[in-house]
């Protein structure tokens, strides 16, 4: 049950170890207690147990045996405390972990594992969206998001980021991206917001992935002109959602040219109706330099009611023979939502916990480290037969992560592959390894 060996645990475990080391510390000599290395990768490992407490039961097995779980499994020297961590964490700039984003997407790229998520031909469909993981009316920093209710006075602090991930409507996992922070920075008064974020995440993404082919699916937020030509100057297509209420000018226009919408109709064998309805090269709005766009949208129909209804505008002409493709690109918009942030703030991972705030990076970079525990289990997910077994011996998510977290705060393993044969085996045969 050997896993390909760029994508075993240790591997992608000293990918992070790689830049980590590359990291400048900026801190004065002589006053480090614990190398960056240590920190980040202490961070890490917090996150990829889903234990805000393993530092300190480590600790403990250090205290008693001289020897932890963080040394033999992660890699760290020195475990730093709580507050120490915080700290260091605190100093690191945020763009120095997105490099091992795209480490990860090309090792999965080097495995063939990303030809499954191929929507069209060669072609990856990323779905965009916000999410805040972080509100306070009491803690905040320089970068904290402001909002002051009218009534009561009182301002809330939040963060937020935008996450970019590839999808695919067969595939359960997702491929994320390196996050773009929805944040206030450099002084400016004007609140930062999410198509701002959006921009700036679109230019990031075509720099790191230079010769991808790829498709932008998001909400309604999205599909307006000045973010359609950013998408336009960066080569990527798109499938973006298109509301009457947003789009006022291109509904009344629809209304005159009905007879030119094509229509393709069907009964599936429960009696819904599918109806799939689509123009090309309408007006995206009144103005004298709107673009053409394609214009789609389908509804689901039973015993006479609407049961579902969308519609999307793109720039891929759209036809009988691919209608259908672009409404499942359209629908798969969800998966970030679903398979993504849901999980990470309900399966575990607890995305919107505070772990440390700080006042400069240590809001985000705990978001960061928990990301990337989250892209190592999608990756084992996808190609390691191991974790899959160990994985499947459990009956949710939930028993697998408490299982494993009791394990290392018992044993100690020579590694994470020890850790999983030790897991199999007990729930046979529980015995010491």
């Amino acid at each position: 049950m050997q896993p390909k060996k760029h994508l075993s645990f240790s591997n992608l475990r000293k990918t992070i170890s790689e830049r980590a080391l590359q990291i400048e510390d900026t801190r004065r000599e002589g006053s480090v207690s614990h190398e960056i290395h240590d920190c980040c990768l202490s961070g890490f490992a917090m996150m990829f147990f889903q234990d805000p407490s393993m530092l300190a039961f480590q600790k403990r097995i250090q205290d008693y045996g001289n020897k932890n779980n963080l040394q033999t499994i992660f890699g760290v020297g020195s475990i730093p405390k709580s507050t120490q961590l915080r700290d260091v964490i605190d100093l690191i700039p945020s763009s120095s972990f997105d490099p091992i984003f795209s480490d990860f997407f090309s090792l999965l790229q080097r495995a063939k594992m990303l030809e499954k998520f191929q929507l069209f031909k060669n072609q990856y469909l990323i779905s965009i969206d916000g999410t805040q993981y972080f509100t306070s009316e009491n803690i905040s920093c320089p970068g904290c998001l402001k909002k002051t209710s009218q009534k009561t006075g009182q301002t809330t602090y939040s963060h937020q980021f935008l996450g970019a991930s590839i999808v695919h409507p067969e595939q359960r996992q997702v491929i994320p991206l390196a996050p773009e922070p929805i944040q206030n920075t450099d002084g400016n008064s004007k609140q930062d917001c999410e198509r701002n974020a959006g921009k700036r995440l679109i230019q990031k993404i075509r720099k790191t992935h230079p010769k991808l082919n790829i498709t932008i699916t998001g909400d309604g937020l999205y599909s307006n002109q000045p973010f359609i030509d950013e998408l336009k100057s960066n080569r990527m297509s798109f499938v973006l959602i298109a509301k009457p209420g947003d789009h006022k000018f291109l509904f009344n226009h629809l209304a005159t040219v009905t007879h030119k919408i094509q229509t393709l109709e069907y009964s599936d064998d429960k009696g819904r109706q599918h109806i799939y309805r689509w123009i090309n090269d309408v007006p995206l709005n009144g103005t004298t330099r709107a673009g053409k766009v394609n214009f789609f949208d389908y509804t689901i129909k039973a015993a006479g009611k609407t049961n579902f209804h969308s519609s999307w505008v793109t720039d891929i002409p759209v036809n009988q023979d691919n209608v259908k493709i672009l409404v499942v690109a359209g629908r798969s918009r969800w998966k970030i939502e679903n398979e993504y942030f849901n999980t990470l703030k309900n399966q575990g991972y607890n995305a919107e916990h505070n772990y440390g705030h700080g006042t400069q990076y240590a809001s985000f970079n705990f978001l960061l480290f928990i990301l990337l525990a989250f892209f190592v289990h999608q990756i084992l997910e996808l190609s390691d037969p191991l974790y899959q077994h160990c994985r499947s011996t459990f009956s949710s998510r939930k028993e697998y992560w408490n299982h494993l977290r009791c394990a290392i705060r018992i044993h100690i393993f020579s590694s994470y592959e020890h850790l999983l044969e030790f897991m199999i085996t007990a729930t046979k045969d529980p015995q010491p390894p």
